[in-house]
């Protein structure tokens, strides 16, 4: 499988956790907007009538542009993200942040050079995850296959999107009690671990 996925040419991330430290704490942003503890932020508000979604998601969008200026990189994601370009790699983010907020997430790290804006989708501009709409919208506008891309995250709903899109997947992530192995391909700690995998692969082919 990692040589399949060394061969990928189409690299789709997550953002939040993957591409950046973890800074969100859900949590509070749950106690925050009046939700239930550890639901799932997106679906209850979509769930919430019409009036209360707006207002909801104003709140959200707040917390988010917050968060934005706090983010801080993921060790060696600039140096993965260089080398998957200068091997012509295409580089996407499926995020459930808006996309104005992935944009700024991307130039706080040092990141946003490496991805085309239009190749950056958020939750207006694609279902959210684990829906696969996003993943199809990138392989059509990239005009690629399945078997060409990845998706790189590091929690279940990245690995359950890569899944219904038939796409292979890679979890990115060390904390412990966070394993999916019906849904991951590859499992790495970190993304200097997956940039050194695949270096690694390269090297003895």
């Amino acid at each position: 499988m990692i040589e399949h996925i060394r061969r990928a040419d189409h690299w789709i991330f997550d953002l939040d956790g993957t591409l950046t430290q973890p800074v969100h704490d859900f949590e509070h942003i749950r106690a925050e907007l009046g939700l239930p503890s550890g639901c799932d932020i997106l679906a209850t508000i979509a769930s919430r009538p019409v009036a209360e979604q707006a207002v909801l998601n104003q709140q959200l969008d707040q917390w988010e542009y917050f968060y934005a200026d706090m983010v801080k990189p993921a060790e060696g994601v600039n140096e993965l993200l260089a080398w998957l370009v200068e091997r012509g790699c295409r580089l996407g983010i499926l995020t459930r942040n808006k996309r104005e907020v992935a944009l700024r997430c991307l130039e706080v790290i040092g990141a946003g050079a490496f991805f085309q804006p239009s190749s950056v989708l958020g939750r207006d501009e694609a279902l959210a995850k684990p829906d696969p709409q996003g993943i199809h919208l990138l392989l059509d506008q990239w005009r690629a296959c399945a078997d060409q891309a990845v998706m790189v995250g590091d929690f279940r709903f990245d690995l359950e999107v890569g899944r219904a899109a038939g796409v292979a997947t890679i979890h990115v992530d060390q904390r412990a009690g966070r394993g999916w192995p019906a849904l991951t391909d590859l499992k790495v700690d970190t993304l200097v671990e997956l940039h050194q995998r695949l270096i690694t692969v390269q090297a003895s082919v």
